[in-house]
């Protein structure tokens, strides 16, 4: 292989191979194995022009495929005329070495496309930033295979007292290099993210707060666009989205929430590797309730789902309501399922969740009842208390008269007597704007437990995603 052709990862408008070896011990594997794998090829730019595929109970150790399929593989790139070999899996440093001094091409595994892709979509510092260390994070473990220029090297004069001996060798001046590299832009990213952490917190206290969440293509960001003002870009593409984008979603009846849309989740790869997930872990477990998008059309939706609950597990958002959203009604339809021996998607979906909410994010279907399901969430139980108030808080006035069921209302000299039908979520919104009242002549703060009391539960706060201590092990292994 030329030297230095590894120099460049991207993927960009070049012809590639893709490959992956079918391992006896995986489970959930789809009808179409390299349907994940092309679409990220086509994502990232590239052109496939041949693919590969190989069962093993376990892979090789030097090469992953077995030594036929290796050379198969190099058959096929010199027919092809490949530029790019792509594999599915998630190789070792000497195994891509091995294959690329076989195939005399370049080979990228599934984090490194990931990578590339996050890489050409960062757009905002943050991201940038975020991108940047995951790239490193994985290059760091590497470069004992990556570089060849390994020779020794020695300091100062060939001769003198400290200068005896071979020197250090470049590997671990590179080593050290990108060390300090990270460290500088842990620094800076530390920063963004330390804002990023206030801004959220304000926002959740002052709002009630929806994240998007679902396996990457699954139509969230067209979803966002039908239930805000827009903005958000929208490609059938995975990781279309890269960053987060919060808009204000009126949900009717004077009441709205702040939606959140957010990097896709993707399986066989380890959200820790990639850096830029990150960005939208803060998001997501401080939201006060999630909407799961789901593609009732991919034949892979059940590994999906299963992908998408595993990770909200991992990055600690278990707790908050969930709705599932079955999206892509209109494409489902168009399939037109008359005289196949298919079953409804749908049904069987509502059969396994049967709270789950039918939609089409392009045609609205189901969009009210989307809205009227996440505004009895924000309300929460309700509850018809007595409220009183200074009169001179007009504020407060507006937004029971907007917001809540007025049942009577009363004044004197210097106060307003409401009997309201009012939810928790509602009268946490009146305190976090500051106004001072009582429920049943008890303050608010301390009424709040009395007419809607909570479980006993761990009521620390979440650690910020980017101050965790994420298992080493799993960035860049």
């Amino acid at each position: 292989m030329e030297e230095g052709v590894r120099t460049n990862l991207e993927v960009e408008s070049e012809r590639a191979v893709l490959v992956k070896v079918l391992l006896s011990r995986e489970e959930r594997e789809g009808p179409d194995p390299l349907g994940e794998l092309r679409a990220l090829v086509d994502s990232a730019g590239g052109v496939v022009v041949g693919e590969l595929l190989q069962k093993r109970e376990r892979p090789r150790g030097s090469s992953y495929l077995g030594k036929g399929k290796l050379e198969e593989l190099v058959r096929l790139v010199e027919m092809v005329d490949a530029k790019v070999v792509v594999f599915d899996n998630e190789l070792a440093p000497m195994q891509i070495r091995t294959i690329e001094e076989a195939v005399c091409r370049k080979v990228l595994d599934r984090s490194e496309l990931i990578l590339d892709i996050f890489a050409t979509r960062a757009q905002t510092r943050e991201a940038r930033l975020q991108v940047e260390i995951a790239q490193l994070q994985y290059t760091a473990p590497r470069l004992r295979a990556m570089w060849t220029h390994l020779g020794q090297v020695t300091g100062g004069a060939p001769i003198g007292v400290g200068t005896r001996g071979p020197g250090e060798q470049q590997l671990e001046i590179d080593r050290r290099l990108v060390q300090k590299r990270l460290s500088q832009l842990r620094e800076r990213l530390a920063d963004v993210q330390r804002r990023k952490t206030r801004e959220v917190d304000a926002r959740t206290l002052e709002h009630f707060t929806v994240g998007l969440v679902g396996y990457t293509n699954a139509g969230k960001s067209t979803l966002f666009n039908a239930l805000t003002r827009g903005g958000a870009w929208e490609a059938d593409q995975l990781f279309a989205t890269l960053g987060t984008r919060v808009e204000a979603w009126p949900l009717g009846g004077g009441s709205q929430a702040l939606l959140s849309d957010t990097v896709g989740f993707i399986s066989n790869l380890p959200h820790h590797l990639v850096a830029s997930f990150r960005s939208t872990l803060e998001e997501t477990v401080r939201a006060h309730a999630l909407v799961l998008v789901l593609d009732v059309c991919d034949r892979d939706a059940p590994m999906q789902y299963e992908t998408v609950l595993e990770v909200l597990e991992d990055i600690g958002a278990s707790d908050q309501p969930r709705i599932l959203v079955l999206n892509k009604l209109d494409a489902l339809r168009e399939r037109n399922f008359i005289g196949l021996d298919e079953a409804d998607p749908v049904e069987e979906w509502l059969a396994r969740v049967p709270d789950a909410i039918p939609l089409s994010a392009r045609t609205g279907e189901g969009v009210e009842e989307l809205a009227d399901r996440v505004r009895d969430l924000m309300k929460g139980p309700v509850r018809e208390v007595v409220l009183e108030a200074p009169m001179s808080d007009g504020r407060l006035t507006d937004f029971l008269e907007k917001r809540a069921e007025v049942i009577d209302r009363s004044w004197t000299e210097s106060t307003l007597v409401y009997t309201v039908r009012i939810g928790r979520r509602q009268v946490e919104q009146l305190l976090a704007r500051g106004s001072s009242f009582t429920l049943g002549g008890t303050p608010a703060h301390e009424a709040l437990d009395i007419h809607w009391p909570r479980p006993v539960v761990d009521r620390r706060p979440p650690v910020p995603p980017h101050e965790r201590d994420w298992p080493e092990e799993h960035l860049g292994s």
